[in-house]
This record gives C-alpha cells, structure tokens and sequence, in this order.
C-alpha cells in the first residue's frame, strides 16, 4: 500500500497527489489534460479498488488543481464507469 500525506488533518494518497503535482509542473500550461488524466486515472485503478481515501484524494486534486474541461468530463465519466464496477 502506498503512503499517505496529511492535509488539514486529513489522510490523502500520496503517491496520486505526488503524480497530481509533477502534472501540472513545469511546460503546458499548468491544467490537467486529459493525458494527465488517463496517468491519474490509472494510478486510482492501480489497486483495484475506489477507496476512500483515494476518493478523498481525488476530490482534493479536483478542487486544487486546474483542469482542462474535456480532461474534467473524461474522468469524471471514466471514474464513474469503473467504480461502479467495484
């Protein structure tokens, strides 16, 4: 299992936020593309599970990172079909 970083006293998945950041650093423009999010998407499906933590994690890097609209509505979609599944 991966580690885990505490924000604001709650437990987020490290290595997604990790991956979240090294994103949006450096060229591009600094949104989360829906290249990025296919590279998130799979690092959330890498245990094979939605946890909540994972849920959480996501939700944060949803409201703290800026995302292109078609990379939002990819995951969103693709999240969706997955996790109902588990």
């Amino acid at each position: 299992m991966g580690y885990y970083k505490t924000i604001d006293g709650k437990k987020y998945d490290g290595e997604i936020l990790e991956l979240a950041e090294s994103l949006v650093d450096g060229e591009g423009d600094g949104r989360i593309s829906k290249a990025d999010a296919e590279k998130l998407f799979e690092a959330v499906r890498d245990g094979n599970s939605y946890t909540d933590i994972e849920k959480d994690t996501m939700a944060y890097v949803r409201d703290n990172f800026k995302w292109t609209e078609a990379a939002d509505e990819w995951f969103r979609t693709e999240i969706r079909k997955w996790a109902a599944t588990k």
